[in-house]
């Protein structure tokens, strides 16, 4: 059997890979491991019941797991405290904002309404590592007890009024300028930050133009948000706005659009931020860290401040253990997660278009004179659809066809090929100075893919 966590918790088709069964065992489980045994708040009283937070997207299946969850969840002993629906990374914050033994959302972030992801966080605000996830799994999965108290033991379900509140005073105090006179595009996917991004920016005195922010269930993420950066990037020409701002399903990621209309991705993100934290000297170890996606632009823009890139394998959570290990403040992907530890203990969406307006006011610059110090390579993403994605590096004429590319990009280029975490798809992303070669690359990869693996 797979595992049952990928690359960001467990996910899958609601009713179909993620049931209620086995969300009620994994809220049993991941209470019992999380809030009940070591890993719980230490400063906790004996006798007290442990508490989790938990929040969800939009999607319409959000309640039926919920229930199953808090059902999971307060059999242990342990009280379900309900947000409703909120980012992933307010969790994450309210986790240790409000002294909680663990967070949990139900959301599957950028993949269609009928998919369903659960993700927990540590009292700290973390996400769990690979053994604690493999414990919780294993407990889930096994036959082994789990202690069913009863009586006033048994725990109980209330809701969380001052998530909202806590979680936008957090947010209002990343800035350090005001925002009026800015007219702001903001594609809120349907999703998680369908009412907070706008009532932060306009509390924080923006213009803000809304779209995509009337979910039904269904159409999150649908031909919008930030897996379609061309819909802001056409708002803003539309309204002549100065800035656009566009978010996935559960918005702890970004991708921006400037004045003129032109996708700002992580990349450019990072070394916007990258220059703003060096010359304030808050840049630990002149270090950011991102991954084998990141574009070889951002390495060399980086470099012309005395910076460098570590690179770590896909997912904000092998950089965030990076970032740990190595002392960084920064890190983060292409795709717009990006981690700011001077703010987030995870990728937060809304952070990171805080922060860069921040700068833009600062500044007083345009996003395209900020984003202009990234050049980036000739790179191109394909992503292949096949029957099963495991073991698919175990192919003969797979690993030929990508040893043939490196092998024709030599010293000039790069190769990732990677299986999707969360969807039968294989990734590959060819790099290279010479556009048409690296094309031809990866489609010639993507080619021997489909003849083998779909």
């Amino acid at each position: 059997m797979s595992r049952l966590f990928g690359t960001d918790g467990v996910r899958g088709i609601a009713n179909q890979d993620l049931t209620v069964e086995l969300a009620l065992r994994l809220g049993r489980a991941a209470a019992f491991k999380l809030a009940h045994r070591g890993q719980a708040r230490p400063e906790r009283g004996r006798g007290s019941r442990p508490r989790v937070i938990l929040a969800r997207d939009t999607r319409a299946s959000g309640d039926m797991l919920e229930a199953a969850l808090v059902a999971g969840m307060t059999s242990t002993g342990a009280d379900a405290l309900l947000a409703g629906v909120m980012p992933t990374p307010a969790v994450a914050y309210l986790a240790t904002a409000l002294e909680v033994d663990a967070g949990v959302v139900l959301s599957a972030s950028h993949n269609p309404f009928d998919y369903n992801g659960i993700k927990f966080f540590s009292h700290q605000g973390y996400k769990l590592p690979d053994a604690l996830e493999d414990d919780i799994e294993r407990l889930t999965l096994s036959e082994e007890e789990i202690p069913c108290p009863t009586a006033g033991d048994v725990g109980r379900a209330e809701a969380c009024p001052e998530a909202v509140d806590r979680y936008q005073e957090h947010l209002r105090g990343v800035m350090s300028h005001r925002l009026d006179g800015m007219k702001i595009a903001v594609d809120c996917a349907n999703g998680a930050a369908h009412r907070i991004a706008a009532e932060v920016l306009r509390a924080l005195g923006a213009e803000v133009i809304a779209l995509h922010d009337q979910p039904d269930g269904i159409n999150i993420n649908a031909r919008c948000g930030a897996l379609h950066p061309e819909v802001v990037a056409q708002a803003v020409r539309d309204h002549g706005a100065d800035v656009g701002l566009t978010f996935d399903g559960d918005a702890d990621r970004l991708l921006m659009a400037d004045e003129r209309g032109q996708v700002v991705d992580g990349d450019h993100v990072l070394a916007i931020t990258a220059r703003r934290l060096q010359s304030q000297g808050r840049l630990p170890g002149d270090l950011v860290v991102g991954t084998v996606m990141n574009n070889l632009g951002l390495e060399l823009s980086l470099g012309e401040i005395g910076a460098a890139l570590e690179r770590t394998r896909v997912g904000d959570r092998y950089v965030l253990e990076a970032m740990l290990e190595t002392g960084s403040r920064l890190g983060g992907e292409q795709s717009g997660h990006i981690i700011f530890l001077d703010h987030a203990t995870t990728g937060d969406g809304l952070i990171t278009a805080l922060v860069v307006l921040d700068i833009m006011v600062g500044e007083n610059k345009r996003l395209s004179e900020l984003a202009a110090i990234v050049t980036p390579c000739p790179q191109v993403l394909l992503n292949v659809a096949v029957r099963e994605r495991v073991a698919w590096d175990q192919d003969p004429e797979v690993a030929a066809a990508i040893a043939n590319a490196e092998r024709e990009l030599d010293s000039s280029g790069r190769v990732v090929v990677r299986a999707s975490g969360t969807e039968p798809l294989i990734r590959v992303m060819v790099e290279g100075m010479d556009g048409d070669r690296v094309a031809a690359c990866a489609e010639s990869i993507a080619k021997t893919i489909r003849q083998r693996l779909a």
